[in-house]
């Protein structure tokens, strides 16, 4: 199998890497043809003038390019009979990301969504304990993904690029849907688009998930927490580490030394994983016909659409029905 990679920003680089090691890499485009040649030298690999050469020449690509230019190269792309991955979010409107998914399910073509915390082992295995019923019953799930201003974004705001990590992932592991959006937050630094948000968001079970980001802090913590009838949970995305803690009731409260409950804290370290390695390993086995992409393209189109809607309740200070924006 012969991949290309379009774009050789951050994550095209990235990309780029984890193809060369797996014995993948055909090529590379970018349309500052001159930015990419380090990428390709590097890999030894051919630095495309032309993207329908490269197209041609490829059995799937990656799109790591500016989030505008999404919807036109995965188009391309998929008419061209490969196997498509896009980075996160997908395409920055909800009728692009429809007629993407629709030209994909017509054509036949494997359409993957670059969502890479579904991918982090602690996603996964917190999941996995919430279904076994380790945790007791989901009563909230909450997440904090903040840092500094990132130099590389420049079409979109905080929600879309990084609130969408959480949307995606915190909808997995409680597995559900969310149902309405209420968002508070703004433009502190005067950007362009707004740089900090705590999204509220409603499940279609009747739970609640709580999503904070901001490109604002001067430390990158990356932390999803679950409260539940059982134990409380902290999944650390960066250690790729959980904590759990419990309490039982142990006495009458008589003793006024000692307290009646035994509280119990355990911390679980899973085996590090690179999640942008598994991603791409997942969707080349679905382009091979092994598996289906975990992060479809009708999965990230719902994802979006949450976006759209918090940004949406972010403007008119309400809440809003995430299929108003369907």
């Amino acid at each position: 199998m012969k991949v290309g990679v379009i774009g050789t920003g951050s994550m095209g680089k990235n990309h780029a890497r984890l193809y060369a090691k797996m014995g993948l890499l055909e090529g590379i485009f970018d349309l500052d043809y001159a930015s990419a040649a380090e990428t390709s030298e590097m890999y030894g690999v051919e630095n495309y003038r032309e993207i329908e050469r490269l197209l041609r020449n490829v059995d799937a690509v990656s799109i790591c390019t500016p989030t505008s230019t999404h919807a036109e190269m995965a188009e391309k792309a998929i008419n061209s009979g490969l196997g498509v991955l896009v980075e996160k979010p997908f395409t920055g409107d909800v009728s692009a990301a429809e007629r993407i998914c629709r030209l994909a399910e017509t054509e036949g073509a494997v359409l993957g969504v670059g969502m890479v915390e579904r991918f982090n082992p602690v996603v996964e295995e917190a999941k996995n304990r919430l279904e076994r019923g380790d945790y007791g019953e989901l009563i909230t799930i909450s997440s904090r993904r903040v840092s500094s201003f990132p130099q590389r974004i420049r079409d979109v705001g905080v929600i879309m690029d990084l609130g969408i990590h959480d949307i995606d992932a915190l909808s997995y592991i409680c597995g559900s849907k969310a149902k309405s959006v209420f968002t508070v937050g703004g433009r502190f630094n005067g950007s362009a688009f707004e740089d900090h948000a705590t999204i509220i968001m409603k499940m279609e079970d009747g739970k609640d998930a709580l999503v904070e980001v901001n490109w604002l802090t001067p430390m990158k913590v990356r932390k999803v927490y679950l409260t539940c009838s059982k134990s409380y949970a902290q999944l650390d995305y960066m250690d790729q580490m959980m904590s759990i803690s419990s309490s039982t009731y142990i006495g009458d409260g008589d003793n006024l030394y000692q307290s009646p409950w035994e509280f119990d804290y355990r911390e679980t370290y899973l085996k590090k994983e690179e999640p942008l390695k598994l991603e791409l390993e997942n969707f080349i086995s679905s382009v091979k016909g092994s598996s289906e992409p975990l992060v479809t393209g009708r999965q990230a189109l719902q994802n979006l659409t949450v976006c759209k809607s918090a940004i949406k309740s972010l403007c008119e200070n309400r809440q809003v029905d995430v299929n108003e924006e369907q």
